[in-house]
């Protein structure tokens, strides 16, 4: 199981969505993508957890976070190898780590946490919680995106991750996003 949650090395740049449920990041990811014509890892959890909703009326629990960080992985690991410029990641191991202390008093698999703070990125792009919630059958905290987001913030501060804060609209977010991600690739106007 271990070897499947390791980054393997890839010949590209590689950033990261990051932030509370129903912040944009899907959205943006998939329009980074577009922008330089590139390939972006869809939230594996997502599927994941539908599915399970879909199938047996449950949402999230403990022993689901391990398979998902596994597809994850999985996902991130092969799409890597379709780029040679830039990488776009609707989530991460550590995003899954605060989403497990979170909703689970603290605790976070030991296995979950050390491939969590050993996968590299090159940038995360901080989701602000000023976009319009949207509810769907796994969304559950409308009332708590002030405490998530800043779990997530003090997260990357902690494991002295490098991260933008984004936030606006759906305009300006990609506007600010492009700009840091052609710093990444020395793109120049």
């Amino acid at each position: 199981m271990e070897e499947n949650l390791k980054q393997q090395s890839a010949n590209c740049i590689k950033v990261v969505l990051f932030g509370p449920e129903s912040t944009g990041k899907t959205t943006l990811s998939r329009q980074l993508a577009r922008h330089y014509n590139s390939v972006w890892v869809p939230e594996h959890a997502r599927e994941y957890l539908q599915d399970k909703w879909n199938n047996e009326r449950k949402t999230c629990e403990p022993q689901d976070l391990l398979p998902i960080a596994v597809g994850q992985m999985m996902l991130e690991n092969k799409l890597a190898k379709k780029t040679d410029t830039v990488l776009i990641c609707d989530t991460d191991l550590l995003e899954t780590k605060v989403y497990s202390e979170a909703y689970y008093v603290g605790a976070c698999d030991p296995i979950l946490e050390k491939y969590a703070l050993e996968n590299k990125y090159d940038l995360y792009f901080l989701t602000y919680i000023d976009t319009p919630w949207e509810a769907d059958d796994l969304r559950d905290k409308p009332n708590e995106r002030l405490r998530m987001f800043k779990a997530f913030e003090q997260e990357l501060i902690k494991q002295n991750r490098p991260y933008v804060l984004l936030k606006g609209d759906k305009k300006t977010r990609l506007k600010e996003a492009v700009k840091h991600i052609d710093k990444l690739l020395k793109i120049t106007e």
